[in-house]
């Protein structure tokens, strides 16, 4: 049985049992914006799958009916009966929502349910955190985001994301822009989070024929000035290799066994055809 969760205090025991857990750990549970801080955000939900009276599955996801998307924030459970029986409530209760699915890598139950849903599935990413050692760089290119440079940064912004350049500008709450500027040419931004203790780039990037030329260094180097002295989160796909060794030489280390792997997914009533 699947039920709505609006008090997360009484199955704190519950979820500290998947911390470590090389499997079944959820890699979000780490820093802000985790499952404990969900009950007073009016667009996420929680849903407990209980047995005989027994919690045996926690998933906490980000819900946005208008646009009928939906993103797992949070996911906890050992038993492939839960992930069944989640799978089922969200195709009967969201039919037609695109959702992302924010998992850890070794999770082979979940995995394999989203494999059989013909799941499209990102590479796998590589979480880094920030030591506060940021080496010294020039960063006299680099501004925020203004009205004269609107037009060019939402041209060249990725379409791809959820989090569009549109987006991103309606939410100064949440997010800081920073452009690199040759003369009146947008060469580059960063699209970082600024509200949480431990914020992170959402979007880096610099135009084919900048690249090379230390635009992406500079711009990264001036969101971890203007952040401070609060942390700096990313993830990099993990076959990045000149994107590892950027971050690493801006202060940022690997977090070892904190991984994780996307998955997008239409979400279909049971009986309709793919």
């Amino acid at each position: 049985m699947i039920r709505e969760i609006t008090d997360i205090q009484p199955y704190i025991a519950f979820m500290e049992k998947f911390t470590g857990d090389s499997c079944f750990s959820d890699p979000n549970l780490i820093g802000d914006g985790g499952v404990l801080n969900f009950a007073d955000k009016s667009d996420k939900l929680c849903f407990g799958v209980f047995r005989d009276g027994e919690l045996t599955g926690l998933f906490v996801f980000l819900i946005l009916p208008e646009e009928k998307y939906m993103e797992l924030l949070n996911g906890l459970s050992e038993e492939a009966g839960a992930y069944d029986e989640l799978f089922v409530y969200l195709e009967e209760n969201y039919p037609g929502y695109q959702a992302d699915f924010i998992i850890n890598p070794g999770n082979y139950l979940f995995r394999k349910r989203l494999e059989a849903r013909n799941a499209e599935f990102n590479t796998e990413q590589q979480r880094m955190i920030y030591t506060h050692q940021l080496p010294e760089t020039d960063t006299d290119a680099v501004q925020v985001l203004s009205e004269p440079y609107a037009e060019q940064y939402c041209a060249m912004h990725r379409k791809d994301v959820y989090w569009t350049a549109e987006k991103v500008m309606e939410r100064p709450d949440r997010f800081r822009t920073l452009i690199a500027l040759d003369h009146d040419t947008v060469a580059g931004y960063i699209d970082v989070t600024c509200c949480y203790d431990e914020n992170e780039p959402y979007d880096l990037l610099v135009r084919e024929e900048y690249r090379r030329k230390g635009y992406g260094r500079q711009l990264l180097a001036e969101a971890l000035k203007q952040n401070e002295p609060n942390g700096m989160i990313l993830l990099v796909d993990v076959d990045n290799i000149p994107a590892l060794r950027l971050y690493e030489s801006m202060g940022f280390v690997k977090a070892e066994g904190q991984n994780n792997l996307t998955a997008h997914l239409l979400l279909r009533l049971p009986s309709s055809p793919e």
